[in-house]
């Protein structure tokens, strides 16, 4: 690898898991690299910027922008170099280390990695009826990116899981009427959340599909929605006038790193990475931490990304330099970050 730009570690991926990890490299001397598919940082947290977390331990109640803002200043604290809009396509060993190939035909050395890719790349799953794309961004969404758009609006969510039951759930609150969807007969939210929708006036539609989106008068929006509905006694078609649209038919998942690389990545089941809770994997020198990481008693909740993020750091790390200590110092010790402080002090106090 000499005479090449070598980082000690490559993070793909720069959801939670991935910016913790880099902040965490950073406190541990790594030189450190992000590499993202998408044109921003934050992962799936920037399809839920508005909603409120409480599942961050001393964070709560914490909205999505509010912990995206903080993981990435977190993340970049040590300046890692982040590359954004750039889809890494295959990894491959190189030496003793790593070649990470991108979509755009671009080479990342590396001495380690940490795969920190989710359940893959997620692309909303698009609607399929004619004409449907034209409204995407006027009033047709398949993410709710601010809740003060959706005042005092009509408005048909589609969809039966957990993201479409919160998203009826949260406008509910604001929304003049939130009609729901669902091709069968039962939602899939959790049942604390499937319980209060009634109470906020959402009217569950089960059993029905949209057959077609109908422009107004101008084309320039859609209008009304013609929903066909299945079940004995329904009325086969029949039509909805809407101010928005909202659609949660899932995500598509791209997993074609996984497929394309030239290492014996072990799976777990049809998105996990096969690992141990210290993000070892199959392939010596390349961890793996957040959702892409399956072991036994995994729990998927962004806080134990975080946890993920570090064992991955520090056994990167060990893999490194057998002779360094098995964990960076905690915050309260750590010469790095007593740095830190004094500079944000200067900021704050001065």
């Amino acid at each position: 690898m000499s005479g090449r730009d070598v980082y000690d570690v490559t993070i793909v991926g720069g959801g939670p898991a991935g910016l913790y990890a880099a902040f965490y490299a950073g406190l541990r001397e790594m030189k450190t690299k992000i590499i993202e598919y998408h044109p921003f940082l934050g992962g799936k947290i920037n399809i839920y910027t508005e909603k409120l977390i409480w599942d961050v331990g001393g964070l709560a109640p914490v909205t999505g922008q509010q912990l995206l803002e903080q993981l990435i200043r977190q993340g970049t604290l040590f300046d890692p170099t982040v590359v954004l809009g750039e889809k890494v396509t295959s990894i491959e060993k190189d030496g003793d280390g790593f070649a990470l190939r991108t979509a755009s035909g671009q080479l990342h050395f590396s001495r380690t990695v940490i795969l920190a890719v989710g359940y893959g790349i997620l692309k909303p799953v698009k609607l399929t009826l004619e004409g449907a794309e034209r409204f995407e961004g006027v009033n047709l969404h398949y993410t709710v990116k601010s809740l003060a758009h959706f005042r005092g609006k009509t408005v048909l969510i589609s969809g039966g899981g957990h993201a479409a039951v919160d998203w009826a759930d949260e406008l509910g609150e604001v929304a003049e009427k939130v009609y729901l969807a669902y091709r069968r007969g039962e939602l899939k939210g959790h049942e604390a959340t499937v319980a209060k929708l009634k109470k906020k006036g959402v009217v569950f539609l089960p059993n029905t599909v949209m057959e077609r989106l109908i422009p107004s008068a101008d084309g320039a929006a859609v209008s009304s929605v013609a929903l066909r509905r299945s079940g004995k006694g329904a009325a086969a078609l029949t039509e909805l006038a809407v101010d928005e649209v909202v659609v949660c038919h899932g995500f598509e998942n791209d997993s074609e790193l996984i497929r394309s690389s030239k290492v014996d990545i072990r799976m777990r089941g049809e998105y996990w990475i096969d690992g141990t809770p210290h993000g070892e994997t199959s392939v010596p020198g390349l961890f793996a931490a957040g959702d892409a990481l399956g072991y036994d008693g995994k729990l998927h909740l962004v806080a134990g990304a975080f946890q993920d993020a570090a064992n991955a750091v520090n056994r990167a790390k060990k893999f490194l330099s057998p002779e360094a200590g098995d964990a960076a110092m905690v915050s309260s010790h750590n010469e790095r970050l007593q740095e830190k402080n004094q500079e944000l002090k200067k900021l704050l106090f001065s």
